[in-house]
């Protein structure tokens, strides 16, 4: 009988936070649809972490890191995500990765994922991105690959911002890649300025308001006086 009584109570135990968990579900549920309908992204989160904390999802998960990531909360998305090369991965969760990663400084880790995302839907932004990154890294037979494809692809209307500048500007995306073919033929050969000079020329032909190509170009030509003239750089230190 006592054993009886046991087992009644575990089931009706059981029951109780089956039941529990349904209400607690659906509570946050709609706590969730009225964080989005009110733009509070921290509720969103804090729904969407109790929902799975309740009932782990793979989606849902791939949808808070998306919130963490586009809030620039990197280390939250890639603590959700991890960073391994996952090709089996959402769309979503391999861009919030590659987009984390980026943002952390991790050039190394960052190309695995935008290398999925171009094999899925390869295009001219995501060129670049491998072109930036592989540079880093000093993989510069992966970055002239993503160059070509860039230089081949690219529209003329299809435009690259620059953010890191006040204010902020734009240039074609194809005097981006003609840019990066300057940098790459000098990370190929630093003595030879003159043509890595010549590829930004172009580039800054094309958009006359590149204002990071220019800065390159001043540097890469005063490097080529300072090693034309060595005894006048020493009389200026």
């Amino acid at each position: 009988m006592k054993k009886s009584l046991v087992i009644l109570a575990m089931i009706l135990t059981g029951g109780a936070f089956a039941q529990s968990d349904a209400v607690l579900t659906k509570h946050y549920e709609a706590f969730y649809k009225q964080m989005k309908k009110q733009g509070d992204i921290r509720g969103a989160i804090d729904a969407l972490t109790h929902l799975n904390v309740i009932a782990p999802d793979a989606a849902r998960t791939d949808t808070l890191a998306y919130y963490y990531s586009n809030t620039n909360q990197h280390v939250q998305a890639i603590n959700l995500l991890g960073t391994e090369k996952d090709t089996q991965a959402s769309d979503l969760a391999v861009e919030v990765k590659a987009i984390s990663l980026k943002s952390l400084n991790q050039p190394q880790l960052a190309v695995q994922q935008f290398d999925i995302l171009f094999s899925r839907t390869p295009d001219v932004y995501l060129a670049y991105e491998l072109v930036d990154l592989n540079l880093q890294i000093g993989k510069t037979v992966e970055a002239e690959t993503y160059i070509k494809y860039g230089l081949e692809n690219a529209k003329d209307d299809q435009m690259l911002p620059f953010y890191d500048s006040k204010p902020p500007y734009q240039v074609p995306i194809k005097a981006a890649f003609k840019y990066q073919e300057g940098l790459l033929h000098y990370n190929k050969d630093k003595t030879d300025i003159d043509t890595a000079v010549k590829y930004i020329d172009e580039a800054i032909a094309i958009a006359p308001n590149y204002l990071t190509a220019k800065h390159i170009r001043d540097l890469l030509l005063k490097q080529k006086e300072a090693a034309a003239n060595p005894a006048a750089t020493e009389n200026k230190n």
